[in-house]
């Protein structure tokens, strides 16, 4: 297992090559209140409450440690989703028609079974049965001065620097995110939990909460995330992807006038064996 000091230097070296507006997140989960280090700011103690993508905006932005438990949060949604609040999975669902968010009950099923599935669970009932009561909160820090060992990095970023992360995570193509969108809980349940309890790669669209809740997500951010232990196979396989012609950041442009096949050796070799074959 790698040392913290070794997921902060990682932390801080993406951070920079990347030119990233804000810090990558570490989240990390627990099962009881004697796991949140000393000095962490929780929202319940100064009498107020917030979302939880409201504690990821305090940790990326300020560069804050912020644990969040149900007494934190005031998104009884994701509260229920974690599995940090007994609610029986029907009665969760009727609360949710009442936000219509979606045209009926039988719509927030669907939904309700979809996050299940993300989640690793055949059901939404299944999902309550093996998560309930598991843990009951999570720490998040920004990770180049995480005080914890991350479960899950999550990084917000712009298209292009997604893009790097993705080619990195797909570099010998054993780490390919494949994720839904739906545009509610994005962040904490798709991009936080998910990845913990399944250790595959998610893409992340902030959703409805990020967007008004959160107090600091921005209209062109999105955001990837992944299981802790793949920040080291990124942070090896970043800007690897097409040798010399990777773009890197700042971004490389190529001028779209005067170019040929010539602009990569793939697409030489390929135009030479479609013109080999044009002459047979």
């Amino acid at each position: 297992m790698k040392s913290l000091e070794y997921y902060q230097m990682s932390g801080k070296k993406l951070y920079d090559i990347l030119h990233l507006d804000t810090f990558p997140l570490a989240i990390k989960y627990i099962r009881s209140l004697d796991e949140i280090p000393e000095g962490v700011l929780r929202p319940s103690m100064t009498g107020c409450k917030m979302t939880l993508c409201g504690a990821f905006t305090r940790a990326r932005r300020n560069g804050d440690s912020v644990a969040m438990t149900s007494d934190d949060n005031v998104c009884t949604p994701s509260t229920v989703g974690h599995g940090w609040g007994d609610l029986h999975p029907e009665v969760f669902i009727q609360s949710q028609v009442k936000q219509g968010w979606h045209m009926d009950i039988n719509a927030e099923r669907k939904r309700s079974n979809a996050i299940a599935n993300t989640l690793g669970y055949e059901s939404f009932e299944k999902f309550f049965e093996n998560i309930g009561g598991q843990y009951c909160g999570f720490v998040c820090s920004p990770l180049p001065s995480s005080i914890v060992v991350p479960d899950t990095v999550m990084i917000y970023c712009n298209g292009v620097q997604i893009t790097h992360i993705i080619h990195a995570l797909c570099y010998d193509y054993e780490h390919v995110p494949k994720s839904s969108f739906e545009g509610f809980e994005e962040s904490c349940l798709k991009g936080g939990l998910a990845p913990f309890l399944t250790q595959k790669p998610q893409i992340v669209i902030p959703g409805a909460g990020d967007r008004v809740f959160s107090g600091g997500t921005q209209d062109h951010e999105l955001a990837i995330s992944f299981p802790g232990k793949l920040l080291f196979y990124v942070m090896e396989n970043i800007f690897k992807t097409g040798g010399a012609m990777n773009p890197g950041m700042p971004l490389k442009l190529h001028s779209l006038t005067h170019i040929t096949e010539d602009i990569t050796p793939g697409y030489r070799f390929a135009k030479d064996e479609i013109d080999k074959l044009e002459k047979k």
